[in-house]
């Protein structure tokens, strides 16, 4: 909330300054003042942190873009396009500190917020039908990839699709794993002689 106010009097100061500089004649000053103003303006629709958060994670670094991430203290108060993100990429990138159910339920969230893009749609089905095929629920699992293949229009998850398919009919069924988590707990009596 302080970064919140920092950032409105700044853009203020700045957007003033500009005016400023336009009505004493300093037209060369106002034009880069323009531009800066446009600059502190847009950090109002993008946030910085998510921007290098979504950077590191591109380029595979997990551990910048978790930090990047704990950096934004009060994601509620971002517009509902960014608190999205921060809530897709916290699940994204906690994944298995969180539990499937956890990450499930942020990603479900994180889609009903809306993501901006159709290649973040793709990739946050992508990883809900994994959660479904982890936990037993194949069906659910493959229509959310058929979706996932429907949004991903430049295929660059067509190979990670095709391999979670591939894997889909080695996965077992949650009647299956019901059936191995009870015979888990069963003893297996001695044999008689």
């Amino acid at each position: 909330m302080i970064g919140f106010v920092i950032r409105v009097i700044v853009a203020l100061g700045v957007v003033g300054s500009t005016v400023a500089l336009y009505a004493t004649g300093y037209w060369g000053w106002g034009i880069v003042m323009t531009l800066v103003s446009a600059l502190v303006v847009l950090t109002f629709f993008r946030n910085e942190n998510i921007i290098i958060a979504l950077y590191q994670m591109r380029l595979g670094s997990k551990e910048k873009a978790y930090k990047a991430l704990q950096r934004i203290k009060a994601p509620q108060m971002l517009p509902k396009s960014q608190h999205a993100y921060v809530i897709y990429l916290q699940a994204m990138l906690g994944a298995q500190e969180l539990g499937f159910a956890k990450s499930e339920q942020m990603l479900l969230k994180a889609q009903t917020l809306g993501l901006r893009t159709k290649q973040d749609q793709a990739m946050c089905k992508m990883h809900l039908a994994g959660i479904c095929m982890q936990t037993g629920r194949k069906k659910e699992a493959q229509t959310l990839l058929s979706a996932a293949k429907k949004l991903d229009e430049n295929n660059m998850l067509a190979d990670q699709i095709k391999m979670m398919k591939n894997q889909m009919g080695q996965v077992a069924s949650k009647n299956q794993m019901r059936q191995a988590m009870m015979m888990k707990g069963r003893r297996k009596s001695p044999k008689m002689r």
